[in-house]
């Protein structure tokens, strides 16, 4: 099922109870991350009568568990004359914490609350709350129209998203990725090269100022929520054809750098990471792992060796620096398994981290030369398979292996990525 987002759409006032609930629900400081099928008002319950027992960050499981002493109540009269004189703050905190995908549903209550997307009160308590939880991004366009088209699975809810892009330029543009809540599209207009920046909730987009070198680049991006800035590292020609030197746009000067070129290398396509200030670059010859430094502007040889009988490989970045490799290893398909390792920093060397239970590995993989893609985003890493059409999940710091439900079609037919939705990520 996918719930349709009106962005910029008012109504008629809702019932009151939507918004008693909504009230209820912020007096104890607690998050709904429940799916949308429970509806926004299966805690109607009093405050007094709710035990919190455990909060932890917004993830994939629900962060909040609580008992009740007495069954929940549905009739409950409420004063509208106290509901009517809430501070304004208040409200605005409390709205903070609603998922932002159901922030939409909510504008059409009223007046005040259509236009809240505007207020920089209500921003200012959003940019505080932490992320809503992981989701996916998932981008095409129609076969007909060729009208880009955006859905967006939300892991905590378990709900898709459908969200307008119709404010994307007509190009034959690309997914590059998403990280703070903006999401970095490139494409061909004509036979320029650009690359520009979006934040699909507010529909803003900007397109940046072209590069040095006009030639499609492999792109990466990092957000930086303190600064309110972001980067976006050019690395390597798309198609591998020709060295080029490392291009950085920086939004707080709003132009590109020209760095360094790579040393004499065959790189391998789609085979890089960014763990800002650092730029991974997996090469093919020789066969290892080369670093560069934004903030030193120099190329370093980082003398891991890969693991033995690795068939593909991708570099992953983790939170907190963290860099991974994810491969496939072993020469005979009945041998075969996926791995992901770790790189100690200290030692220069690829750590195992674990290894793909059998039955999940089976049922991704079916054929031994079946190909697959992988990404990751804050220490989880999602598989996809190009025939299957799976998306297999791995929290690295839960441990957990998990199917992702109710996407396959979507994750076989669009470019995928992580996203964070968020309110106050500007695009400039």
């Amino acid at each position: 099922m996918v719930v349709g987002i009106g962005i910029g759409e008012s109504s008629n006032c809702w019932s009151r109870d939507l918004m008693t609930q909504l009230v209820r629900k912020g007096e104890d400081g607690s998050r709904n991350t429940t799916p949308v099928s429970r509806g926004v008002g299966s805690r109607n319950v009093s405050p007094s009568k709710q035990k919190v027992i455990k909060t932890k960050p917004r993830g994939l499981d629900e962060e909040t568990m609580a008992k009740f002493a007495k069954p929940p109540h549905t009739d409950v009269q409420m004063e509208d004359d106290i509901w009517a004189m809430l501070p304004e703050d208040l409200l605005n905190e409390i709205l903070a914490w609603v998922p932002p995908f159901m922030i939409f549903r909510l504008r059409s209550v009223c007046k005040r609350w259509n236009s809240i997307l505007l207020d920089n009160g209500f921003l200012k308590f959003h940019s505080q709350v932490p992320s809503h939880g992981p989701c996916l991004l998932t981008f095409w366009k129609n076969s007909q129209s060729q009208t880009p088209q955006c859905s967006v699975f939300s892991l905590p809810l378990k709900q898709w998203y459908r969200i307008p892009f119709t404010f994307l330029p007509q190009w034959a543009i690309w997914l590059v990725g998403s990280s703070g809540g903006l999401v970095c599209f490139s494409g061909l207009d004509g036979s320029t090269f650009k690359t520009l920046i979006c934040n699909p909730l507010t529909q803003t987009c900007r397109i940046l100022p072209t590069m040095h070198y006009n030639q499609q680049r492999q792109l990466t991006m990092v957000v930086d929520r303190k600064q309110k800035s972001f980067k976006i590292v050019a690395a390597n020609d798309l198609y591998g054809d020709r060295p080029l030197p490392i291009e950085v746009y920086d939004s707080k000067l709003n132009k590109w750098s020209v760095h360094q070129k790579m040393p004499a290398a065959n790189l391998c396509s789609s085979k890089m990471a960014f763990c800002d200030p650092r730029l991974y670059l997996e090469t093919l010859s020789p066969l290892g792992l080369m670093m560069y430094g934004l903030d030193t502007g120099y190329w370093e040889h980082i003398p891991a060796k890969f693991p033995r009988s690795l068939l593909d490989g991708y570099l992953i970045s983790g939170s907190k620096k963290r860099l991974f490799l994810v491969g496939r290893v072993g020469l005979y398909s009945t041998l075969q398994s996926m791995k992901i390792w770790e790189l100690d920093h200290v030692k220069a060397t690829w750590v195992e981290i674990t290894r793909m239970p059998s039955k999940y590995f089976r049922a991704l993989l079916r054929l031994s030369a079946e190909r697959f893609e992988c990404f990751g985003q804050n220490n989880l890493i999602l598989f996809t398979s190009w025939n299957q059409g799976k998306g297999l999940l791995y929290d690295v710091d839960k441990k957990v292996w998990s199917w992702i439900a109710g996407c396959a079609l979507q994750l076989y037919t669009s470019q995928v990525c992580f996203y964070e939705p968020r309110f106050d990520a500007s695009i400039y």
